[in-house]
């Protein structure tokens, strides 16, 4: 404390003490003519220092009361904002007006309603997230039991059978993969084992293509591949995810007849990974929530080939635990092209 300060409260403490002091004088020299008490000034020197320090006491213990009761409202305001918080109501706000800013009490409304509107937040993705689970199941359920239900019937002609059977597997696979997916992304959001080595992404690619020539083969597609010669250190389990994924997405949503590229170079300390399609593109509304879970963008593209709508939120969060960027570009009935760019050497942040 400096002394300028010291000297300040000396200066108030003498202050507050003859004040009160005085306002005893006062009153014995006002109170003992009128009660007719006639004494000594050594007993009425005494009487005014004593009533002198009651009044200050008094005043002080009034003050402090006041002070006291205010500040126990405002806690207890607090309080049961937190029991409210604990209990599930995330639409508490604190609103303390007659705190000032700079008060601790203030500093901790802001913390508990800041608080509050984050996990409100989180509360109406988690209720969205279990809506959209609901639904992903029930559709192809709903499927599997109707078609169930008509393999009952015994007028039914085998080839109705074996279509009926097609679908109920179909069904049953579009479950597993919503099962697996939904798994895999709880896996990354958690602390999944993140196990970075250094390995040759163009091969990986290379790989990624043939293991799903089949697929592309059968729709007449053509996938060229321009693939430099890329060294990184990485995930390459989780990579793969990725990679496949994004195949996966654009063969799904291109004709039979197209072209999928597929591009890799080294630029600077980054290794760039292109995927362009000559497919049905995306509306630019889309390109705005293609990465949220769930997301299938215009349903009339998902009508041959349902999906779950967690292939590219996927995608998105194995991109950023590389601390890699992603982004798209797209027309409609012109193609798309997803760019990634991971650095070549992982490092943690």
């Amino acid at each position: 404390m400096s002394k300028g300060k010291k000297l300040l409260g000396s200066i108030t403490g003498i202050s507050i003490v003859v004040l009160f002091w005085s306002i005893a004088y006062w009153l014995v020299n006002l109170l003992f003519p009128i009660l007719g008490i006639v004494t000594n000034e050594y007993v009425k020197d005494l009487l005014v220092g004593v009533l002198g320090f009651l009044l200050m006491i008094s005043t002080i213990y009034l003050i402090g009361k006041l002070f006291h009761s205010h500040r126990d409202d405002v806690f207890h305001i607090i309080v049961d904002a937190i029991k409210q918080i604990s209990k599930g109501n995330f639409k508490v706000k604190l609103n303390l007006d007659r705190v000032n800013k700079g008060h601790p009490f203030a500093t901790i409304a802001t913390s508990i309603n800041n608080m509050a509107e984050e996990l409100n937040e989180m509360e109406t993705m988690r209720q969205a997230f279990i809506s959209n689970v609901s639904h992903e199941i029930q559709s192809p359920l709903t499927s599997i039991r109707g078609f169930a239900r008509a393999l009952q019937n015994d007028d039914i002609t085998q080839s109705q059978r074996s279509h009926y059977i097609e679908i109920i597997i179909t069904e049953s696979i579009r479950l597993s993969k919503l099962s697996d997916n939904l798994m895999k992304l709880t896996s990354l959001e958690s602390d999944h084992p993140f196990t970075a080595k250094p390995y040759r992404l163009d091969k990986q690619l290379q790989q990624i293509i043939l293991v799903n020539e089949p697929q592309w083969l059968a729709k007449n597609m053509t996938v060229e591949p321009i693939l430099s010669e890329v060294e990184i250190t990485a995930d390459e389990d989780l990579l793969n995810q990725v990679w496949t994924n994004l195949l996966h997405n654009s063969m799904k949503f291109t004709n039979e007849h197209g072209t999928i590229t597929i591009s890799l170079e080294l630029v600077g300390d980054n290794a760039i990974i292109q995927f362009e399609d000559t497919g049905a593109g995306i509306s630019p509304k889309d390109q705005l929530h293609i990465f949220e879970r769930f997301y299938k963008g215009d349903k009339s593209r998902n009508r041959n080939e349902a999906g779950s709508g967690l292939g590219l939120s996927i995608v998105k969060k194995i991109v950023d635990l590389h601390h890699g960027t992603i982004e798209v570009k797209s027309k409609i009935g012109k193609g798309t092209k997803i760019s990634i760019s991971i650095p070549s050497r992982y490092s943690k942040r």
